[in-house]
């Protein structure tokens, strides 16, 4: 059995879709189609159906799908012994979608300085997801927010900075009370599914405010982009980038102890790749020090 069929099968089945399973391995649909198909052929089995413009994995697809991840983990972990476990070989990142523009470039040009030849794989993803598939071997290591559970076994969390939750409002607003912004002003909401969303919901309820929400969205620069526009106040961890945008936006502390949203690496303890972590963790350390 060829790993590339299992690769691109599992692809396909995470993705929901063979153009997006092309896009990630760098192949066409047609072959990545081909793939799967040769593996069906030789497991005797249809492993992905198609609903609409979808793909998802049949009973049997679901059956084979945390197995087929073991055997590629393995195998990446089978050249990687072969190595020296830090230098060599490619290592598999996520990246929460904040610290994509944030902090990732910085932490990658110093790791590249110490390791020229190192391949990386970026995973973009919820901090939730990429701790998940850390835990499962398919991540050897991520960057996210503080997950609000206990991570699994075999794991460790290391955090890197921390951001306050802050007001952040129109400029033309800036003079006014933190409290008093949230409870009269239209409110946009920065998406509950993800940490910094939850710590602000759970800021106002604790605190009695009522909103008069506008929208929610998961996306820190368009929240910024809208308050910019006048178009209300939010509720955001207090994210560097925003201030650099342009946008006529003000920061506006909370009176009482602010929620923070701790931002920092999560890896694989023990494995091949371990020791290529603990690298990528110091050079963050660096990156990030003296950040708030």
């Amino acid at each position: 059995m060829d790993t590339r069929y299992l690769q691109s099968f599992v692809a396909v089945a995470e993705l929901g879709s063979m153009a997006e399973a092309a896009r990630r391995l760098d192949l066409t649909p047609a072959a990545i189609a081909a793939r799967v198909k040769a593996l069906e052929e030789d497991i005797g089995l249809p492993l992905v159906q198609r609903s609409g413009r979808s793909v998802r994995p049949t009973e049997a697809g679901l059956k084979m799908l945390d197995r087929a991840r073991n055997v590629l983990r393995d195998v990446r972990d089978l050249r990687a012994v072969t190595s020296d476990g830090a230098s060599l070989g490619e290592l598999r990142l996520g990246v929460f979608v904040s610290a994509m523009t944030s902090v990732l470039p910085l932490v990658l040009k110093r790791l590249y300085a110490r390791f020229p030849d190192l391949s990386v794989f970026v995973a973009p993803g919820s901090s939730v997801e990429l701790c998940r598939q850390v835990t499962t071997g398919a991540l050897d290591a991520a960057i996210v927010v503080e997950p609000q559970f206990a991570i699994g076994k075999g794991c460790t969390f290391q955090a890197l900075f921390e951001e306050r939750l802050v007001v952040v409002a129109p400029k033309a607003l800036a003079r006014r009370k933190a409290h008093e912004l949230l409870a009269t002003e239209p409110f946009i909401r920065y998406d509950r599914s993800v940490v910094g969303g939850q710590l602000a919901d759970r800021y106002l309820r604790d605190h009695g405010i009522g909103v008069r929400q506008r929208l929610e969205i998961d996306n820190l620069m368009a929240v910024a982009a809208l308050v910019g526009q006048g178009l209300g106040v939010a509720l955001l961890p207090d994210w560097g980038p925003m201030w650099n945008s342009g946008f006529a936006i003000a920061r506006v502390a909370l009176p009482a102890r602010a929620p923070v949203r701790r931002v920092g690496l999560i890896w694989a303890t023990h494995g091949p790749r371990a020791g290529l972590a603990k690298a990528l963790l110091a050079e963050a350390q660096a990156v990030c020090k003296g950040r708030a």
